[in-house]
């Protein structure tokens, strides 16, 4: 399965500036797959080392951090002679063994030449918690599930997705393809981006296997909290989890921690979900009450809404039924548009690589998202279904005149004065300099 990442790690390869690379990101979400296939095409040899299958590799990093000497003895151990710009050495699951984190240091200040790949499941985690990770030696990716373009490629429409990344214009998308693309958007609203779940229905084309698979995953994340949480916070953490979807689907969706427990208070559980942040498994939008730059120093760091990572499991934690796939346009305002607002924030993040932010005023009106580009911040009002209102849009605009106000919906392309509709399948160009497709 072809990922864009690919076109990242090609950019880490060539760069002047390259250093070893930690790729983050949730479990399953193709680390593993897409770290091997890169070296597979853009390397003439691969060095694979898993510290979770092979926990006697950790014994050769306490021995000795010095680089020359673990090149040494991990081509031995792989059997595969590790060569400079020649070999991609991989380390999966590198958060089993903190010494081999510590190494990257070394590789990059004694042995650059030799390219180096470090990723786990649980990475996150463990550098948020390892006072020794060699801050400044080391190059960041984190890899998110599946885009809806990167669903397009992996089910075959590649030619639909080249036709949506080049496309200049505000005229409406063709009605053949919009309504096409409107039946896919629903089928990814339900599968989401996991390549495991998304491959499966390239394969089989049943939803109820996509679903088996997509409750595999939660269960295998429910045993990471049970395995690698310590026990005082683990009640906590699966509290969180659990009152993810069931926050989104109310109208505010401004997380409430008396909706886990009368008396509970945000204090209470703060790490539990701190961990869910650096495992991956969910994103944090900050309300911010101005809208200044930078949108971090205005945001009010005890209101935000929390969305998970992947939308398909989200319908999955929800026990969503595939039934709804062909009740109309109901999908996408189930759950008051919970589904609707976690694929945005999905893509906005997998996009841009960057947390969200949203707006509200006094009660009156709240914009969804903030856009934070160009010099500019640009509001972004998502609509679950057709919708035209836009008083959220109006009341921001009436206090702050931005050049844009952006909305994305079911609805077509369409440019109204300063109001930009996008079609909810192409809200990834709202981003970067693509934010004004049609100047």
């Amino acid at each position: 399965m072809e990922r864009d990442i690919y076109q990242l790690l090609e950019k880490w390869k060539r760069s002047n500036r390259r250093k070893p690379l930690v790729l983050n990101g949730a479990r399953q979400v193709g680390k593993t797959y897409s770290l091997r296939q890169f070296g597979r095409t853009s390397y003439e040899k691969i060095a694979y080392l898993n510290f979770e299958r092979e926990e006697k590799i950790a014994q050769y990093f306490e021995d000795t951090l010095d680089p020359k000497q673990l090149i040494k003895i991990l081509s031995i151990h792989a059997e595969v002679e590790i060569e400079p710009h020649r070999t991609l050495l991989i380390l999966d699951e590198i958060q089993e063994c903190p010494k081999a984190l510590n190494s990257l240091k070394y590789f990059c200040e004694e042995a650059n030449e030799y390219h180096v790949v470090a990723a786990g499941s649980l990475l996150g985690v463990k550098i948020a918690k390892e006072k020794g990770f060699p801050v400044g030696k080391v190059n960041f990716l984190h890899m998110y599930p599946l885009t809806f373009f990167e669903f397009l490629s992996a089910l075959g429409h590649e030619k639909t997705r080249r036709f949506l990344e080049e496309y200049h214009s505000y005229e409406p998308i063709p009605i053949p393809m919009h309504d096409k693309l409107l039946q896919i958007l629903k089928l990814y609203f339900f599968i989401g981006g996991m390549p495991e779940a998304v491959a499966e229905y390239a394969k089989s084309e049943s939803l109820n296997v996509v679903r088996e698979v997509q409750l595999e995953i939660l269960d295998a994340y429910e045993r990471d909290f049970a395995k690698h949480v310590p026990p005082k916070e683990l009640m906590k953490l699966s509290a969180v989890w659990k009152q993810v979807h069931r926050q989104l689907a109310k109208e505010n969706k401004k997380f409430i921690f008396a909706a886990i427990r009368k008396s509970a208070r945000g204090r209470e559980y703060e790490e539990a979900i701190q961990w869910l942040l650096d495992a991956g498994l969910i994103h944090k939008s900050y309300l911010v009450n101005s809208p200044k730059f930078p949108l971090s120093a205005y945001a009010n760091n005890n209101i935000f809404k929390i969305f998970l990572a992947d939308v398909g499991l989200l319908g999955a934690q929800s026990n969503l039924s595939p039934q709804i796939i062909i009740d109309g346009d109901i999908l996408f305002t189930e759950f008051k548009g919970a589904l609707t607002e976690n694929y945005v924030a999905q893509e906005l993040i997998a996009t841009r690589d960057r947390e969200p932010y949203y707006w509200a005023s006094e009660g009156r009106a709240e914009i969804d998202f903030l856009i934070e580009e160009d010099h500019e911040i640009y509001p972004l009002e998502v609509k679950a279904g057709t919708s035209q209102k836009k008083k959220s849009l109006l009341i921001y605009n009436q206090k702050y005149a931005p050049s844009k106000l952006i909305r994305a919906s079911t609805m077509n392309l369409k440019h109204d004065g300063k109001i930009y509709n996008y079609p909810l399948y192409l809200i990834s160009r709202c981003n970067s300099s693509e934010v004004n497709i049609a100047d």
